[in-house]
């Protein structure tokens, strides 16, 4: 019988993102997720080197797809906040990779595994609004990184600390997702605002 290792990758990957979320890096065990994937532990040091391995993996895996899935334009202040909007979306419908992000922050510390290549494609998306600046469409209030980090910020934030978001404003995610949508837009095409 022909082993599938793609799939098998796949269990693994499904499973530690799972575990990674839900206790971070440091709160599982090799083990435990192969045990979740139905694998023998060996399988995830052959295929992804141990555990530190395996999160940087699940962490790119998401990181690349979320990019992928909402590219920043360059245009106008409505689109840039079409683009917060759309990123609003995909974090809320998406919340693993807010919540592997916090556990990156809490348990890696200094430089992160592929920092270089995120760190690009975080460039990429300020060149964006930098050619936005540079033709005036776009304030040229904030350095352009700058500008990126705050909208990340305004949108982000509600994933990140929704406890807090709760005691602020008294609602939950659930009924106030239309309104907080409505005012991450809004504050972002304002932000970019000339």
């Amino acid at each position: 019988m022909a082993w599938d290792t793609e799939g098998t990758k796949r269990k693994i990957l499904d499973a530690a993102t799972a575990e990674f979320v839900a206790r971070g890096p440091d709160g599982t065990t090799v083990e435990k997720i192969a045990r979740a994937a139905g694998v023998n532990k060996e399988r995830v040091y052959n295929y992804f080197g141990g555990k530190q391995g395996l999160f940087a993996r699940v962490l790119a895996e998401q990181v690349t797809t979320a990019s992928a899935s909402v590219p920043i334009p360059a245009g106008s202040p409505e689109e840039v906040g079409e683009y917060a909007g759309r990123l609003f979306d995909y974090l809320t419908e998406h919340p693993q990779l807010l919540r592997l992000l916090q556990w990156e922050a809490l348990t890696v510390p200094g430089e992160v595994t592929d920092e270089a290549k995120r760190a690009a494609m975080y460039a990429d998306r300020s060149a964006e609004l930098a050619h936005g600046q540079a033709s005036g469409v776009l304030t040229d209030a904030f350095e352009a990184s700058d500008l990126n980090i705050l909208i990340l910020g305004i949108v982000g934030y509600w994933g990140l600390l929704p406890q807090v978001s709760r005691m602020v404003t008294g609602s939950t995610e659930v009924d106030a997702r239309p309104r907080r949508r409505a005012a991450v837009v809004e504050a972002a095409r304002r932000l970019v605002t000339p």
